[in-house]
């Protein structure tokens, strides 16, 4: 249950990144970015210092993560 639990809030975190960046794809790519994103956010903010431990800051650090992951994404494949 809890690997649902935690796609549905990949899923989320993805969603809101990726209408952030103006982004349109499929459900599936929602979830990659959130997971991608949840992993380069809290590694770019662990190196800063920055722990997150609420909810609330992780899905922030993700959302920012997730922007990043999709701006890199973009100036790659250009």
């Amino acid at each position: 249950m809890s690997l649902l639990i935690s796609l549905a809030l990949s899923a989320a975190i993805g969603f809101v990144a990726a209408q952030f960046m103006g982004l349109a794809g499929k459900w599936y790519i929602y979830i990659l970015l959130g997971m991608a994103g949840g992993l380069v956010g809290s590694i770019l903010f662990g190196l800063i210092g920055f722990s997150a431990h609420s909810l609330l800051s992780q899905a922030i650090v993700s959302v920012i993560g997730a922007c990043l992951v999709i701006f890199l994404y973009r100036r790659i494949m250009k």
